[in-house]
């Protein structure tokens, strides 16, 4: 039998079993429990052991248990480069936590970035068993693991947390959605709390000083299925992400993407609190109810400072008519907001991805899939060559399908040969079909690079996002591109107003920008930035790659050997050779560097 609780055995019938008894000098209750431990700690050990647990010492004794007692918590036990402790409420634990972390950064102000002691935290509310030495359970299991999920210098609360304390503490949170952590059954809602201190140096926009645009600002919130069928939400999504693509082309407006605004996506949050989160002044939401071939759909414009209604509208129409729909709730927008659209913009907006209804509803199903696994990527892509089948015009789709296909040979999900060729084919398809679509050109930019043709990749970015001024997505591939033609602070500049558009930015951001500063040589930067991409998704590879790179460079060879070990995990069949033509460098001698690392490394060849 295990130790430390105790079984007795039971007959019911012809049945023995054992009856799982807790022993008897235990207690469960609800508490608030904190983990931390010191990010680096292997490193700062293997650069000077002495100096590092001087320094751990210093900090327990200066920083932790004070800080921990003043706020009415204990100290359960210290590990080796951490410690566990719990609080009688969530609020003192995360008052606690904020205190801590502000103090250290004080502490670490002078000291050089790689001798830096920052603390990674995880807070959760949750069932404990406490016996008369240490603390067990579900709760503490999940505050370890949220803890892993902190950048260093941060904390990471569970959702129990955030929604008791969010609205008592004068705290910076971002919403990281639901994550799945080892050995825990059910996803995590998990939120980061941030400060300004030297380890948030890059990759997040700070939410409490987003400066408003100079010119009308919006943020369209994605619209409510009302169907009472699940299966219905890419449709209202996709009506949502239509919308924002067609006020996106506005150049007298300041748009905020579909990413930032789909982090709101089943939240009671209020108009107010999205229009400080974002750094916008006017908010829109909406539902829609679709039946058979009838589609009702509400919508209303809200001035996100006061709450009052600029504009508020009902339809009910045939599904047939849900283009001239969307045409209409974006006049009526941009009328409210007193906007004027010059020639260009008029004949923009209202230019539809097809007339085909059907085939817009392969595409919005596809659409919804695309950015997941290498599962719902095969599905997406089958749902656009469905939409082309029934449209072969359907420039977007062409579009999109080219992202498809790349995802397929840069993840070697695909073993075709011709499977980048595919993806090269389908944005020129789609510019061929609408020159006027920035997604189109946005897509063949980035076909263009990997075909190693820099300069075309840059000019068909810029067009993409001359037609769009508020592409996001855009903004933040061509500074890609300009990072790898040798340009990165160009690149670092784009990544960077892509942020401001879209504040919820997801994971590939920090990727760019993290390569970015790999060109400049800012290799702390790039490591922070690439750490972050991980968060909440260890298994993106090129991340990963480009750590191991850095860290071979720096001579940290077991922090190199571990990030290969990821790479190796993710794709067993990684190699030198595979890796090579995944680097897109139009600088060989460059790309040549970036291989030996990660042969040194330890990636085989």
């Amino acid at each position: 039998m295990p130790t430390g609780t105790w079984y007795n055995t039971f007959a019911q019938g012809n049945r023995i079993g054992v009856l799982h008894m807790e022993p008897q000098d235990t207690e469960r209750r609800l508490a608030a429990i904190l983990a931390a431990d010191v990010a680096g700690y292997t490193r700062l050990m293997h650069a000077d052991e002495n100096a590092t647990m001087s320094a751990w010492w210093s900090v327990r004794q200066e920083v932790i248990d004070p800080y921990i007692g003043e706020h009415g918590g204990r100290i359960v036990k210290h590990t080796g480069d951490g410690f566990l402790a719990e609080f009688g409420t969530v609020l003192d634990a995360v008052q606690c936590a904020a205190a801590i972390q502000r103090e250290q950064a004080v502490r670490n102000a002078d000291v050089p970035t790689d001798r830096r002691m920052d603390f990674r935290i995880g807070i959760n509310l949750g069932d404990i068993v406490v016996d008369s030495e240490d603390i067990y359970g579900d709760g503490v299991n999940i505050a370890a693991r949220i803890e892993s999920l902190a950048e260093p210098g941060g904390i990471s609360v569970s959702g129990s947390v955030y929604d008791q304390v969010s609205k008592k503490v004068d705290l910076t949170f971002e919403d990281m959605g639901e994550q799945t952590v080892k050995n825990i059954s059910e996803p995590i809602h998990v939120y980061a709390i941030f400060f300004e201190h030297p380890a948030r140096s890059v990759g997040t926009a700070d939410k409490e000083s987003l400066e408003m645009p100079d010119r009308p600002s919006i943020a369209v919130l994605p619209f409510d299925n009302m169907s009472g069928d699940p299966d219905q939400e890419y449709f209202s999504d996709g009506l949502s992400e239509d919308i924002i693509t067609d006020l996106s082309k506005v150049s007298a407006l300041f748009v905020i993407s579909r990413n930032s605004v789909f982090n709101f996506k089943g939240r009671n949050v209020g108009v107010q609190k999205v229009s400080r989160e974002l750094g916008v002044r006017y908010v829109v939401e909406g539902s829609v109810r679709k039946s058979g071939n009838r589609v009702r759909i509400t919508a209303q414009l809200i001035d996100g400072l006061n709450g009052g209604h600029l504009w508020a509208e009902r339809y009910d129409r045939n599904l047939t008519d849900v283009f001239a729909l969307q045409d209409e709730i974006t006049e009526k927008i941009v009328t409210a907001l007193q906007v004027k659209l010059t020639e260009g913009e008029q004949k923009q907006v209202v230019r539809r991805y097809t007339e085909n209804l059907e085939a817009y509803d392969h595409f919005l199903r596809g659409r919804a899939q695309v950015r997941a696994t290498n599962v719902t990527n095969a599905q997406a892509r089958e749902m656009f060559e469905k939409a082309i089948e029934l449209d072969p015009r359907f420039a977007a789709a062409y579009a999109i399908l080219s992202f498809c296909h790349w995802r397929d040979w840069f993840n070697q999900w695909n073993e075709d040969p011709q499977i980048l060729e595919r993806a090269f084919k389908a944005a020129k398809k789609s510019v061929m079909l609408d020159d006027s679509l920035p997604l189109a050109h946005a897509f063949l930019a980035h076909a263009y690079l990997w075909k190693r043709q820099h300069e075309k990749a840059i000019a068909e970015g810029r067009y993409a996002i001359s037609l769009d001024p508020n592409f996001a997505e855009g903004y933040v591939r061509l500074g890609e591109i300009l990072s790898l033609a040798g340009r990165p602070k160009e690149g670092v500049e784009l990544v960077k107003k892509a942020m401001r558009l879209d504040p919820h930015f997801p994971p590939n951001y920090l990727i760019y920008l993290g390569h970015a500063y790999y060109a400049m040589g800012k290799y702390e930067d790039a490591i922070i930035a690439m750490k972050r991409s991980l968060t909440g998704n260890p298994d993106f590879l090129s991340p990963h790659r480009t750590l191991a790179v850095m860290f071979s460079e720096l001579g940290r060879a077991e922090e190199a050997q571990a990030e290969v070990a990821e790479i190796l995990r993710i794709n067993p069949h990684a190699t030198l050779e595979s890796q090579r033509e995944r680097i897109a460098f139009s600088d060989l001698s460059v790309s040549e560097r970036y291989l030996q690392s990660l042969n040194k490394a330890g990636l085989p060849e």
